[in-house]
């Protein structure tokens, strides 16, 4: 069977395989290791979406920050996550060796929490914010290389689905989790930071005692990942797919907006969390589903209609004006994540040889870093000028040209 290729030139997974035509055991078929990581990410997620669903309304009621500097907060934080990937990604290729580092990148991110419940100012909720973005980067990249180093080609779409399926849960639980905290304490934001501590020591215990890393035969050849020579063997396809993921960060700014979006359609404070509860929900029934189907379907097409769907949820979200529409808003969202982030995870993963995929991840994390610290600072400024609703106008925008850019005609290499 030839291999289908994209205008980019990125190369696709067939429309059908043997493995889709029988999908029930597919679930059955996904390695152990893939199942602690997913439940390590939803433990940590609980942790960290208790603290995130709220921290845009602390930061603005209680230490009275401005919405443009929310915006500069969350994309410096979110940036810094995915530019520390490219160090950690290196580092564990050259090792030969992740869990180490996605231990300690966990271990970071839950030593972090008890310091937003302990903030007096927004310089210590910064300091906070960043030593937990450092800790994401750290782990990511050496956790989704071994999502790949664990599972066959022919899984690791719904392998990275189920992952991201388990981490949304966590997205889910832990907004739901501070809602009903927040009612139970009369708003008290300290109190719901206090307990989401407990979820996020318990995820590095998990991954600790829970995972064993498989053996790399390519240990006793260590060299450096960032050499010439070694980039060099990041094709074009590659980097066409680093393009790509860069595009849909312009696109789909920081989530911290959909939770001000809340409050500027006057949902009452303890509520607010349900707005990220409705989205991940959404997020996390529609991963994996959308993992299998990346297996078999033109990655190309899926991503197009997950940017068509982006533009729908930016325009419900731009016309709001009852928090109807805006749960309407972010479950669709929600689906756009669903449909977008284990692919380019997969993508990454199929355009990258096995020894060099902790550098792949890094750098296509250090482009999406820059391109997602712009996005959320432009958001900012644009909603702190001329309002809420021409935030989400101008990702509808990007959207559109995220698009173009997805189909710009390339003369398509020979089929092999």
């Amino acid at each position: 069977m030839s291999t289908l290729v994209s205008m980019e030139g990125v190369a696709f997974t067939p429309l059908s395989t043997p493995l889709m035509q029988n999908s029930p055991s597919t679930l059955r078929q996904i390695p152990r290791g893939v199942w602690v990581l997913g439940v390590v990410s939803m433990l940590m997620d609980i942790s960290s979406e208790m603290i995130h669903s709220l921290l845009p309304l602390f930061l603005v009621t209680s230490l009275g920050v401005s919405v443009f500097a929310v915006g500069v907060i969350e994309g410096i934080a979110e940036s810094t996550a995915l530019i520390t990937k490219v160090f950690s990604g290196v580092l564990s290729d050259y090792l030969g060796r992740r869990k180490g580092l996605a231990v300690f990148g966990y271990g970071l991110g839950a030593l972090s929490k008890p310091v937003f419940a302990m903030a007096t100012g927004a310089g210590w909720v910064v300091a906070a914010r960043f030593v937990d973005r450092i800790g994401k980067g750290i782990r990511g990249a050496p956790r989704d290389a071994l999502v790949a180093d664990v599972t066959p080609p022919e899984l690791r779409g719904a392998a990275f689905g189920l992952r991201q399926s388990l981490d949304t849960v966590g997205a889910f639980a832990g907004p739901l989790l501070a809602v009903a905290l927040m009612l139970l304490w009369q708003n008290d934001f300290r109190a719901v930071f206090w307990v989401a501590v407990v979820p996020g020591f318990l995820a590095v215990a998990v991954l600790f005692y829970g995972l064993h890393e498989p053996a790399n035969p390519t240990m006793q050849r260590r060299s450096n990942p960032i050499r010439r020579e070694a980039l060099r063997r990041l094709d074009s396809a590659y980097w066409r797919v680093v393009a790509v993921g860069a595009i849909f960060m312009l696109a789909r700014f920081s989530e911290a907006f959909l939770v001000l979006r809340a409050q500027d359609l006057g949902v009452p404070v303890a509520f607010v969390p349900l707005v990220m509860v409705a989205m991940n929900v959404v997020y996390a029934a529609c991963a994996y589903p959308f993992g299998k189907l990346a297996d078999r379907m033109s990655h190309q097409r899926l991503l197009a209609l997950s940017l068509l769907v982006l533009v729908a949820a930016d325009v419900v979200l731009a016309l709001a004006t009852h928090w109807s529409a805006l749960l309407a808003g972010v479950a669709v969202w929600g689906i756009h994540m669903g449909m977008s982030q284990g692919l380019l995870a997969a993508m990454v993963a199929d355009n990258a040889p096995a020894d060099l995929r902790g550098t792949a991840y890094g750098f296509f994390n250090l482009v999406g870093g820059i391109a997602m610290l712009l996005s959320s600072a432009l958001a900012g400024l644009l909603w702190e000028v001329w309002g809420a609703s021409t935030t989400f106008w101008t990702g509808a925008g990007f959207c559109v040209m995220a698009l173009a850019a997805l189909y710009v005609k390339r003369t398509p290499p020979p089929d092999v």
